[in-house]
């Protein structure tokens, strides 16, 4: 059976709560489209995550990668485009780093895009009537950090493995006046998400169009 990988990170900020780490292992050892589903945890520390997330890569061999992070004050979920160049952290790490306007791989493309069906998640999990929208930024902390590093690690050694970042809102618990969503509904939009994954080889032009 191949192996799908889904990561979430540590609490961080001060938060007691990570709504990604819960997820993930609320997922792990799932089956789903005759895929298992791995999961596991990234600290949110520049440096240390994306080195944790290449051992976890090497010890489970996925076809497919999910790396999840939270959004607070986003109210649906958001399957990531784009990931930047770029560490510019606008509160320290969990280990008191805060990178300003650096580079994550010196002298690495500018960008990558995600190789998921992106379009194609979201309108999955619309379909099922889970808030979703596609996002174009994945910001400067550790989520993009990760996301990019993600994306460089596949494409110089495993650009047969398809991979990408979602962004998942926080649980109504952590917030009383930001969005959030229940983590029952969170759990099975990512569940979607991987299906989806493993079903799309290619992305749809449209959300609510045809396959390309």
């Amino acid at each position: 059976m191949k192996n799908v990988l889904l990561t979430g990170f540590e609490p961080f900020d001060g938060q007691a709560l990570n709504p990604s780490e819960e997820i993930a292992r609320e997922i792990n050892e799932a089956t789903i489209a005759r895929h298992k589903v791995v999961g596991a945890l990234l600290p949110c520390v520049f440096g240390a995550a994306i080195k944790e997330l290449k051992h976890q890569i090497k010890l489970h061999d996925p076809v497919v990668v999910i790396c999840l992070g939270q959004a607070g004050g986003r109210a649906a979920i958001t399957p990531e485009r784009v990931a930047i160049n770029l560490d510019d952290a606008r509160i320290p790490d969990n280990a008191g780093q805060q990178p300003i306007d650096k580079p994550i791989v010196k002298d690495g493309p500018a960008a990558y895009f995600s190789t998921l069906p992106v379009k194609a998640i979201v309108q999955s999990l619309r379909k099922h009537y889970i808030p979703a929208e596609l996002s174009q930024t994945a910001g400067t902390f550790v989520c993009n950090h990760v996301f990019y590093g993600l994306m460089h690690e596949l494409a110089s050694h495993r650009p047969q493995v398809r991979g990408g970042f979602i962004h998942v809102p926080y649980l109504p618990e952590q917030t009383g006046d930001q969005p959030s969503l229940p983590f029952e509904a969170m759990t099975e939009a990512v569940r979607l998400a991987i299906a989806a994954a493993i079903e799309y080889r290619r992305d749809i032009k449209a959300v609510g169009g045809r396959e390309s």
